[in-house]
């Protein structure tokens, strides 16, 4: 397995300049909710694993025990690009080998990334014996606190947590995109409807009945890209509320009741209540509250977080939230639907 340094700012296929090639494009977003329980699975809830779709990308947020089987009973098993991992406790990590090693009986061939903080290299050496030789690459990224992973279109950036452990959230953040076109100003100004349109959009004048015209003169304000935020393990912490600044999603640990706040700050973990708090404060649209202990009734729970913020979802296994655009709507929780989206 091949390890790369992220903090050497040189993320494996990807670029790290501030050009974007994706600028603008429209690409689907969703998550799937593939295990939701605490550290502990039980018959209803899986451990730790998210699977999000991105355009045509297939990200996993952590991978715990079972999570491939989690896969198999809802959404297949898609080849996914990369997996992060936000720590490395066993309930975050556990299902990686098992996942690895199904690849390689069915041929993958593709390479294959997993990102984390400093110490996967580590993890994978320990893990060696379990994995064994695989018939495609793994390449191991270890970011530095802040390091960002750069796709067409969006990046992943990391930020540290608080947790009992070195542990990060990670922030999927999109390119803002253009403008709205006006199509009957561009004719007004002498443009021809055709391929200078398309030119105008894509950020290059074109001649007009007067001279040139450039694309500020018929293209409205830059419009914000969408956000999703999943934190792993974590206290509430200032980290997370300005990462979380105005996402779409915060994918948020909820693992404690009212009952044991005391609990949750000596184990690095929160109550589904002071996420809520944290998410109202950040301006978040939707709270996805994860990681709850099984000793609760995850309905009570949920009950205190929507004291303080209305906008709050306990996902069950399998639940799906589709992330619209922001001018389209707002994010929905999708009761099954990783189930149902048989493309996710």
């Amino acid at each position: 397995m091949a390890e790369r340094q992220a903090g050497a700012r040189a993320p494996p296929a990807t670029v790290t300049s501030d050009d974007a090639p994706g600028y603008g494009k429209r690409m689907d977003l969703s998550v799937a909710f593939l295990g939701t329980g605490g550290s502990v699975p039980t018959a209803r809830r899986a451990t730790a694993c998210l699977l999000v779709r991105v355009g045509g990308e297939r990200l996993l947020f952590d991978c715990g025990e079972g999570s491939q089987r989690q896969m198999q009973r809802s959404t297949g098993l898609v080849p996914v690009d990369e997996i992060y991992l936000t720590h490395y406790h066993a309930d975050h990590y556990l299902g990686v080998p098992g996942l690895l090693k199904t690849y390689d009986l069915q041929g993958r061939e593709r390479p294959l990334q997993i990102v984390g903080p400093p110490g996967l290299g580590e993890l994978f050496r320990a893990l060696g014996r379990i994995v064994g030789r695989l018939s495609y690459e793994v390449e191991l990224v270890e970011l530095e606190q802040g390091d960002a992973v750069r796709h067409d279109g969006y990046e992943v950036r990391c930020f540290g947590v608080d947790h009992r452990v070195r542990a990060y959230g990670y922030a999927l953040v999109e390119d803002e995109r253009p403008g709205r076109f006006d199509p009957a100003l561009a004719e007004r100004l002498g443009v021809e409807p055709g391929p200078d349109f398309g030119r105008l959009q894509a950020g290059e004048p074109v001649d007009g009945s007067n001279g040139a015209v450039r694309p500020e003169q018929v293209m409205g304000e830059s419009r914000r890209g969408r956000k999703l935020v999943v934190t792993g393990d974590t206290g509430p912490c200032e980290m997370v509320r300005l990462a979380a600044h105005e996402a779409e999603l915060l994918v948020h640990d909820g693992s404690f009741a009212d009952e044991e706040t005391e609990r949750a700050a000596e184990t690095g973990h929160s109550t589904a209540r002071q996420a809520a708090e944290l998410a109202r404060d950040a301006g978040v649209r939707l709270l996805a509250i994860v990681h709850v202990s099984s000793r609760y009734d995850v309905r009570e729970v949920l009950a205190e977080a929507r004291e303080e913020f209305a906008a709050t979802e306990a996902p069950r296994d399998f639940d799906l939230v589709e992330i619209p655009l922001p001018e389209r709507g707002e994010p929905r929780l999708v009761e099954n639907g990783a189930r149902a989206a048989t493309q996710v």
